[in-house]
């Protein structure tokens, strides 16, 4: 049984940073792609980030310069530190997982979401 366990949300003020951790279990970690990604009210699920099985990371245009992705893959672990938090970034976050494997087609995975609310 596959399961992406998340942690690190809350409550911040504007300019704080937070990191957010994402545990997984019952997949190959090292050929996974691992991702972050969020939606707030009222809008669609957004990639934040994204952590390839080969070490590439990408970012969505809202949070390139203040969000890093990393991944401990002898944890299992894949982080989203992110810094200067704005008030838009809030948004229940969610961990993503593609595992690719040779002898099926790729399998997605999904956390059940953390909040994170920036605010004064």
């Amino acid at each position: 049984q596959v399961q992406l366990v998340e942690s690190g949300g809350g409550l911040v003020q504007p300019g704080e940073s937070l990191r957010l951790s994402c545990t997984a279990s019952g997949i190959i970690f090292r050929v996974t792609d691992m991702g972050w990604y969020r939606q707030a009210p009222g809008k669609q699920r957004e990639l934040i980030a994204r952590s390839t099985s080969g070490g590439l990371a990408n970012y969505g245009d809202s949070v390139k310069g203040r969000f890093t992705i990393s991944r401990d893959n002898a944890k299992n672990t894949v982080y989203l530190q992110m810094n200067s938090l704005k008030p838009e970034d809030t948004a229940v976050y969610y961990c993503n997982a593609v595992e690719f494997r040779a002898v099926r087609p790729p399998s997605t995975y999904w956390g059940q979401g953390t909040q994170v609310t920036v605010s004064s």
